[in-house]
């Protein structure tokens, strides 16, 4: 039994209004099923429906963990969410399989690499980012039994990182660099490019830079205290995200900046469109995600930046 069957094993046994549904994604638990007798359903290809039922359920005191592939979790289901579960504000956890990158080669209709921007746009919605498996083991039963509406971005990745044990959601953390003080670059990110931020945090400090990098976790409720300390305290802040900047953590940080009247450089590294169908280590090379080459987008945009006062946005 892999870790996530056994995170909704015990969410389900220790607590009896645990359901869960699927919209015929089983490949990451296939084994729990048959151990949940009427605790779960499979709807089908119907993503919309099993949103309908899961509010349905909550309404009467459930809470409900949905399953289905994030760009159509998100895209196909979202009136449902908005609708059924945003406005009544009802405890029903959306998972989202393959977000971002990790699409498996698909095309764009199957790149959900906008589903952040789409949950955190409807109020009561809460985003989950794990950076990993470890990550998603430490934080999921804490979403799971909040009692409040989230969406997930799921993943199985090995370790990054070796994470803080303790999850609160809006609170991120520090992976890599110094906790504390100024320092050269803040990468902020979060989901599976942390793995490549934490690559270019090593080969920029190897090259003598001070370079702290944060796992923000949770998007909504977001850090704002740490985004704000990032502007304060680096001389160039880094958003690094596979998904659109339009919505995403660029997106975010900027809104949070002209809230409290702040300003930094800020290098977004994101998306302006679909990228280019391929396996993960392509996609993240092809599309300059990869750990050596955001190293070499920052160390470029540096340069820019000590030549002409001016940084360039750096897209992927």
């Amino acid at each position: 039994m892999i870790p996530y069957e056994s995170i909704l094993l015990d969410c389900v046994q220790s607590d009896e209004r645990v359901m869960i549904l699927t919209a015929e994604n089983r490949g990451h638990m296939r084994n729990v099923p048959a151990l949940l007798g009427d605790k779960f359903l499979d709807v089908g290809i119907a993503e919309q429906t099993m949103i309908g039922m899961a509010a349905g359920l909550a309404a009467r005191g459930r809470i409900v963990v949905t399953h289905a592939l994030a760009s159509f979790i998100t895209l196909r289901a979202f009136e449902f969410i908005r609708d059924d579960v945003g406005i009544p504000n009802l405890p029903v956890i959306m998972v989202g399989m393959v977000p971002g990158v990790l699409s498996d080669a698909n095309g764009p209709t199957h790149q959900a690499i906008d589903d952040v921007g789409l949950m955190c746009g409807i109020p009561n919605i809460n985003v989950f980012c794990p950076a990993d498996e470890e990550d998603l083991k430490i934080g999921l039963k804490d979403v799971i039994l909040s009692g409040q509406p989230y969406y997930v971005r799921y993943t199985n990745a090995p370790a990054a990182v070796e994470h803080s044990p303790s999850f609160t959601p809006g609170v991120a953390e520090v992976v890599a660099g110094p906790l504390d003080g100024r320092r050269d670059v803040t990468i902020l990110t979060y989901g599976v490019l942390l793995r490549q931020a934490v690559l270019a945090a090593s080969i920029l400090t190897a090259e003598g830079l001070s370079v702290q990098v944060v796992n923000l976790r949770t998007l909504k409720p977001i850090d704002e205290a740490r985004l704000l300390d990032a502007a304060s305290n680096s001389d160039l802040v880094v958003t690094l995200e596979d998904h659109f900047l339009t919505g995403g953590l660029y997106s975010i940080l900027c809104e949070c900046l002209v809230r409290n009247r702040k300003s930094c450089e800020v290098l977004p590294i994101g998306f302006t469109t679909w990228f280019r169908p391929a396996l993960l280590p392509e996609v993240l090379a092809h599309e300059g995600l990869s750990g050596d080459l955001v190293a070499n987008r920052i160390k470029n945009t540096r340069n820019k930046r000590a030549t002409s006062g001016n940084l360039e946005q750096s897209y992927a």
